[in-house]
C-alpha cells in the first residue's frame, strides 16, 4: 500500500497513523536506543579477556558470567511481556535502561568475581525490561510491514553489539576496567529518547492496537495444538541459532588467540567484523520475509549456513575471517523472521511472545556460554567449534512449520 511507506511525526495521535502508516521516527528512535542498549550489553563479553586476566578466572567462570547476564534476562522477559500484555507500561522502556546504567557502574568498579556477577545480573534485568516492550512498539509503528519494522529495530541491537568489541579494543582495554563508567552517557541518552517514545506509545496503545491484532488473527485459522507445536519448532530453531552464535560471541577472540596466536586487540577487530555482518543480515531478513515469506527465510538462514559452519574449524586465518562474516550474515537473518512468525501465530499476545523469544535468545545464549566454557576447559576451544559446526542441521525442523504468509507481501508498496 502506498500509504504504508509514509512518515508521520512522532507526536501524531490519530488512529489512522497507527494502522495505515509506518511511523519511521518511532522505529528509528527505538532502533537507536536498541543500539545504545546492546552496545553496553556487548561490552561485557568484549572485556572477558580483561576480566580473565585481572581476576584470574578460568573459562568456566567466564561462562558463568555470561550465564548470569543472559539467563537473568531470559527468565524475566516472558514475565515482563505477559504483564505488559495485560497492563501496558509505556515508560517501562526508560526504566529498563536505568538498570543498564546501574550495571555499568557496578562493572566498572567490580574487583571480585561476585561483584562481576552482580553487574551481569543487573545488565540482564535491564535487557529483560527493554526488549519485549520495544518489540511491541516496533510492531505498533510498522503500519503492517512487520518484518521491516522488526528488522529496523533488530539492526540497531546488532549494530550496538558490533560496536562493543570495537570500543573495548580501543577504549576499555587500553584504559582499564574503570573506563566502563565513561559509557554512562549512552543509557542516559537512551532514557531521554525512550521517555518521548513512551509518550507516543501511551497515546496509541488503546483500541486501535487491539483492532490491528484482531485483523491479523484472520491470517490463519490454526488450531491451538498446531500453534503450540509450531511454537515448539521455533524454540528448537532458536536453540540451534543462538547456541552457535554464542560460540563466536563469547569465545571467538579466545579461538583466534589460541589457534592463530593473535593479540587480543586484533582478535577484537575480527569479532567486530563478525558482529557487523550479523547487523547486515538482520536488516535483510525482515523485509525479505515480508516479500517471500518468513518460512523461506528461516529455511535459508539456519540450514543454509551449515556448509560454512562445517568448514570453519579447518580454515586458515583469512578464510576463518571470511567464513565468520558469511555465517553472521546468513544466520542472523533468521531472528526477525522467527519473531514475526511467532507474533503472527499469537497476535493478541505480542508482549508475551516477544518476551518469550527474546528470553529464549538470551537464555540459550547463557546456557550455551556456560556449557561451552566447561567443554573448552575439558577439551579445547578448537574442539568447541568442531562440535558446534553441526548445530545448523537442526534447521531441517523448519519443514514442520505451517505456511502463514498471504499474498500481502506481494502488494505494491
Amino acid at each position: 500500500m502506498a500509504s504504508s511507506t509514509q512518515t508521520v511525526p512522532l507526536s501524531a495521535g490519530s488512529a489512522r497513523t497507527l494502522a495505515d502508516y509506518t511511523v519511521y521516527p518511532v522505529l528509528f528512535s527505538i532502533s537507536f536506543c536498541h543500539l545504545l542498549n546492546d552496545m553496553i550489553q556487548s561490552l561485557l563479553p568484549a572485556i572477558y579477556p580483561l576480566l580473565k586476566s585481572s581476576l584470574h578466572l578460568d573459562f568456566g567462570q567466564i561462562g558463568l558470567i555470561a550465564f548470569t547476564a543472559q539467563v537473568t534476562s531470559s527468565l524475566l522477559q516472558p514475565l515482563v511481556g505477559a504483564f505488559t500484555d495485560r497492563r501496558p507500561t509505556p515508560y517501562s522502556l526508560a526504566m529498563g535502561t536505568a538498570f543498564t546504567l546501574a550495571s555499568l557502574m557496578v562493572l566498572s568498579s567490580a574487583h571480585t568475581f561476585g561483584l562481576v556477577l552482580v553487574g551481569a545480573a543487573t545488565l540482564g534485568i535491564g535487557s529483560a525490561v527493554f526488549h519485549p516492550e520495544s518489540a511491541r512498539v516496533a510492531r505498533m509503528a510498522s503500519g503492517g510491514r512487520h518484518g521491516l519494522a522488526q528488522s529496523v529495530f533488530q539492526v540497531g541491537g546488532n549494530a550496538g553489539s558490533a560496536l562493543g568489541p570495537l570500543l573495548a579494543a580501543y577504549i576499555v582495554l587500553p584504559q582499564g576496567q574503570k573506563s566502563l563508567a565513561w559509557f554512562a552517557v549512552a543509557p542516559l541518552a537512551a532514557m531521554a529518547i525512550l521517555t518521548r517514545v513512551g509518550t507516543w506509545y501511551k497515546v496509541h496503545v488503546g483500541a486501535k492496537a487491539k483492532s490491528a491484532a484482531m485483523t491479523h488473527l484472520a491470517h490463519h485459522n490454526l488450531k491451538p495444538r498446531t500453534i503450540a507445536f509450531s511454537i515448539g519448532i521455533l524454540v528448537v530453531l532458536i536453540f540451534s541459532k543462538f547456541f552457535y552464535l554464542v560460540s563466536i560471541q563469547s569465545y571467538y577472540t579466545f579461538y583466534l588467540m589460541d589457534r592463530f596466536h593473535m593479540p587480543v586487540k586484533d582478535a577484537q577487530l575480527y569479532l567486530f567484523l563478525f558482529l557487523g555482518s550479523t547487523a547486515v543480515g538482520t536488516f535483510i531478513g525482515g523485509p525479505l520475509g515480508d516479500r517471500i515469506g518468513r518460512k523461506h527465510v528461516i529455511w535459508g538462514s539456519i540450514l543454509g549456513v551449515l556448509p560454512f559452519t562445517l568448514t570453519l574449524p579447518y580454515a586458515n586465518l583469512y578464510w576463518t575471517a571470511v567464513l565468520s562474516v558469511i555465517i553472521g550474515l546468513v544466520l542472523s537473518s533468521a531472528f526477525s523472521a522467527i519473531l514475526v512468525y511467532a507474533q503472527d501465530l499469537m497476535p493478541s499476545k505480542i508482549g508475551t511472545v516477544s518476551g518469550l523469544f527474546f528470553g529464549l535468545a538470551f537464555g540459550m545464549g547463557g546456557i550455551g556460554a556456560a556449557l561451552l566454557g566447561q567443554l573448552a576447559d575439558r577439551t579445547s576451544i578448537a574442539f568447541v567449534y568442531h562440535v558446534c559446526a553441526f548445530l545448523p542441521a537442526i534447521g531441517l525442523f523448519t519443514a514442520f512449520l505451517p505456511d502463514l504468509e498471504r499474498p500481502r507481501y506481494r502488494q505494491a508498496n
